[in-house]
């Protein structure tokens, strides 16, 4: 028997209901294995309205939303219910019902614009396409209404786009896009499977108001899937929570968000990073999580250092690239313009801005991973702007990094033990054995079992892998770790823990962060200061309190206001 989720709305009318799903069960098979995806769900989305699926990775929600036009994955199969859509079963409906009704009466948003959009044709070429496709106009009044689309979902200049490739607009401008195509046919139903999800946050705010604004003045019927439970409160009439496959809870936004009923639910809505976030607190180690490291790697690191010297200062960083088209003069794209701080020891300095802010670029000159045109960057008082060969490899041991997808930063060949003494090897630190010793205790330091000590990367949960990340970071005893973009493709309840975790590790080592994001109720949590980027120049920077809650500068405000979670009070 089916588990009935907790909060259930009240049933809609059938004279109502653009769609109603009913006891949908989808499994995958691989290798002559059957894996379950959804287990038995049912529900109904009315006209008019936006519903929101809220999941974690591995919930099934995709796969829902890919069931309901039956454009499954490789493997997947549908093995029992109905999924109705006005009066037709498109879980047993042939393949001439379902192209009458995909993309004319049925929108689809993928995710990833770069996947969805065919890079030899022209933007305008192919909305035209789709209205063709669905017998909407002639080539001639198809191409002046794909003009007409660009211009609706918010595109400025849109003659001029409709005769670019997509490789020629933003990640921002693409998805908009997508979000014309899925509703150039004047659909019943848009189906949005995390549209905004790889877009900065402006950007999202501006795709959303413009998805939201379609679907009211069309009456048309929206199923919004995404991970993120702010987006859904501030965008939705009701929401679905899935796990593992299953409903666990449903009802309106409002009851949903303020009175969550299944411990699933709760848990996601106190994970959930906001403007109310507050500073997270370190808290104490488990009992010997550390074994010796804090009287080896760790001893004696700041026993030279002068009182008040900064661990990390940079001065007047300029960081310019050459770009050069074919046919034309290079031109000089200036990424980071004049940057200075300081991180100051046991401190987080948080870096916070939009794609193309230089924040990145900024922190690898930090670390000493790229060079500078010009600027001085200085480490525990000693000027390494300069610094070659053995000088270079020795600070190294001191400056660590933790990279924001940690399955493309750890091998998959080797085990989690090689993985965390690959640096002990590198410096040639301690004898076999001791490395051994220590990636066991490097792991239980990071709240890993040590029995992991064999698996691969994987084998390894995302959250996993970042916490193997950190340890092998942590395995020289650095003083400084950047951290760059390190939860951002993290599930909201592993950002949380691997949050708390960094924080944690910083009161027990003394560690100092410069933390790069584009999230800033991430970074609410971690900052003692905060420096906001944009186009390669500092926009404001200063204590943490005094940015996120007094901002003296409009593109500050404009941020925080475009955190999701603020329409209807969510967390």
């Amino acid at each position: 028997m089916t588990p009935q989720p907790v909060n259930t709305p009240p049933a809609v009318p059938a004279d109502e209901r653009i769609l109603s799903v009913n006891g949908l069960h989808v499994d995958y098979v691989s290798a002559g294995e059957r894996f379950p995806a959804v287990r038995g769900v049912s529900f109904s989305i009315p006209r008019g309205k936006i519903v929101a699926i809220v999941g974690e990775s591995g919930s099934g929600k995709s796969t829902i939303s890919q069931s309901l036009i039956r454009s499954l994955s490789t493997g997947g199969r549908i093995t029992a219910g109905t999924i109705m859509f006005d009066g037709a079963d498109l879980a047993s409906a042939g393949e001439k019902t379902l192209r009458n009704i995909r993309g004319a009466r049925i929108g689809f948003v993928p995710q990833d614009p770069s996947n969805s959009l065919n890079p030899l044709m022209k933007i305008g070429e192919q909305i035209a396409e789709a209205l063709r496709l669905h017998g909407k106009s002639s080539k001639s009044a198809a191409a002046a209404r794909a003009v007409e689309i660009l211009d609706e979902v918010g595109i400025p200049d849109a003659p001029a786009r409709a005769g670019q490739y997509p490789h020629q607009l933003s990640g921002g401008m693409r998805q908009r896009v997508l979000i014309g195509m899925a509703w150039a046919c004047n659909p019943d139903l848009v189906i949005a499977d995390e549209p905004t999800s790889a877009l900065d946050v402006t950007v999202q705010r501006q795709v959303l108001d413009r998805m939201e604004r379609l679907a009211a003045e069309r009456g048309t019927a929206v199923l919004l899937v995404t991970h993120d439970l702010a987006v859904a409160a501030d965008r939705a009439d009701e929401i679905l929570v899935m796990q593992h496959g299953r409903i666990v809870e449903a009802g309106s936004a409002q009851d949903v968000l303020a009175n969550p009923a299944h411990e699933y639910t709760q848990r996601l809505v106190a994970a959930a990073p906001g403007l109310n976030s507050a500073r997270l607190q370190a808290q104490p180690l488990p009992s010997g999580s550390a074994g010796p490291l804090g009287s080896s790697l760790f001893a004696g690191r700041d026993a030279a250092v002068a009182p008040g010297v900064p661990v990390l200062e940079v001065r007047n960083l300029v960081k310019t690239f050459a770009l050069r088209t074919p046919g034309a003069p290079a031109s000089i794209l200036t990424a980071v313009n004049n940057v200075s701080f300081a991180v100051e020891r046991g401190q987080t300095l948080s870096i916070v801005g939009e794609s193309g802010s230089g924040k990145t670029t900024t922190a690898r000159i930090a670390a000493r991973i790229a060079g500078a045109n010009s600027g001085t960057v200085l480490f525990d008082g000693e000027d390494v702007t300069e610094l070659r060969g053995e000088k270079l490899r020795q600070l190294r041991r001191r400056i660590q990094v933790v990279y924001q997808n940690p399955f493309g930063s750890l091998d998959p060949r080797m085990s989690l033990e090689k993985i965390i003494t690959e640096p002990l090897r590198a410096f040639k630190l301690g004898d076999r054995k001791r490395q051994a010793e220590a990636a066991r205790e490097l792991l239980e330091c990071v709240q890993l079992s040590p029995d992991l000590i064999n698996r691969r990367p994987g084998q390894l949960s995302g959250g996993q892998r970042q916490r193997v990340a950190i340890a092998r970071a942590l395995a020289l005893g650095p003083e400084m770790i950047v951290l760059d973009e390190p939860v951002s493709a993290l599930d909201v309840s592993v950002q949380e823990q691997i949050l708390q975790l960094l924080v944690d590790l910083q009161s027990q080592f003394n560690l100092s962060y410069l933390f790069i994001s584009h999230d800033l109720g991430v970074i609410r949590q971690v900052s003692d200061q905060i420096l906001v980027m944009r186009f390669g120049d500092v926009i404001e920077a200063g204590p943490a309190e005094q940015i996120l809650n007094a901002p003296a500068q409009a593109y500050t405000r404009e941020l925080l206001e475009s955190i999701p979670g603020q329409l209807q009070g969510a967390p």
